[in-house]
């Protein structure tokens, strides 16, 4: 069995599914069932008997240590995060909370867990940590992407959080001994995404006849990949990652803003045209740009290629036009999730 932390999540719930629907090895998750995180994702594995869900926080030194005493996991995935910029910037201590204190609380009860271990099993865990590449700061125009070499420069409450938890998984390796992989992705995108993140923000704004609002003038990089590849490569790094070290895993697809914006209109006009026969692109909107945006950001994710075998499967055209797809083809999944407390939020923020 693997442990997973933040499992009805984004990334966390497609691993999930995506792991059940090629192992039979059962899977342990723990997800606190914030805002974002939604049972709705794992609908379809109810009933199963490989998914355990157990509601609660990984702060909760109490419940993981229980869990891991009973369950014996040998392997512990982190992907439990508060993860949006622009919920950081009004909110930052719910950030240090999860993200840093959290963290720290579950690397204490997994540290216990593994010295509690025969030393082979020790020498077969795993604790692999899913960062992102915010924590490497904002690149200009003609900068090389991101490296696992690159400084941490994080810019938001966001990205200084995460970069905190980075610090504290590479510091326990050091000084104690687990034995933890990093992951630092890229800008996911994909199915049961919630609609506050940009693609997702702008499918369900487009099909409502709402504007579709565009930071600052639109030109802001991103390097874009699809979660399925995320999940691909988490199980690879997973599987054969050198111990103690950090994998950047990259979409190669750095798009504009307004390029992936136009780019879901397009679609959108294809396979749901507006009844008034215009293009979704009427709707595109320019509002003022958020505190510290960061400029650019992009993936060089030549060494989990070049070491382990991976690269994307999806390239940005595919991969954005099954994610409009499916969300055109899920729209109770999207009823259910953009609930009033959603929509007050996207009122305070774009209001």
């Amino acid at each position: 069995m693997i442990l997973v932390t933040g499992g009805a999540g984004f990334i966390g719930a497609n691993f999930v599914l995506n792991w059940l629907a090629q192992s039979d090895e059962p899977i342990l998750n723990l997800d606190k069932l914030t805002y974002a995180g939604n049972l709705d994702n794992l609908s379809a594995l109810s009933g199963d008997a490989r998914h355990v869900f157990v509601k609660g926080d990984i702060g909760d030194r109490g419940l993981v240590d229980q869990l891991l005493a009973t369950h014996r996991p040998r392997a512990v995935l982190n992907f439990a995060a508060e993860s949006h910029v622009d919920r950081s910037i009004h909110g930052p201590e719910d950030f240090i909370q999860t993200n840093v204190v959290g963290t720290f609380h579950l690397l204490e009860s997994v540290r216990a867990y593994w010295m509690s271990l025969a030393a082979g099993d020790q020498q077969q865990f795993r604790f692999l940590h899913v960062s992102t590449d915010e924590v490497y700061g904002s690149l200009t125009a003609d900068a090389h992407p991101f490296t696992e070499q690159h400084r941490y420069e994080p810019n938001s409450p966001y990205s200084a959080s995460k970069a905190a938890s980075d610090h504290l998984v590479r510091a326990y390796h050091h000084t104690y001994g687990l034995p933890v992989l990093t992951t630092n992705c890229s800008n996911n995108y994909g199915p049961y995404h919630f609609p506050e993140k940009l693609i997702p923000l702008m499918i369900l704004n487009a099909l409502s006849g709402k504007p579709l609002p565009v930071y600052g003038d639109g030109l802001n990089v991103r390097d874009w990949l699809y979660v399925a590849d995320h999940c691909s490569a988490i199980r690879t790094v997973l599987a054969g990652g050198e111990l103690g070290e950090t994998y950047n895993v990259g979409g190669w697809n750095e798009k504009t803003n307004i390029e992936v914006v136009t780019t879901i209109c397009r679609i959108l006009d294809e396979l749901h045209p507006r009844q008034d026969g215009q293009s979704y692109a009427d709707q595109i909107t320019y509002v003022k740009d958020r505190p510290g945006h960061d400029r650019r950001y992009a993936i060089d994710a030549r060494r989990l290629e070049r070491e382990l075998g991976w690269k994307p499967s999806e390239t940005f055209d595919s991969g954005i036009r099954k994610t409009v797809q499916w969300y055109l083809d899920h729209s109770e999944w999207v009823a259910n999730v953009t609930s009033g407390a959603y929509r007050d939020w996207m009122d305070k923020h774009y209001g």
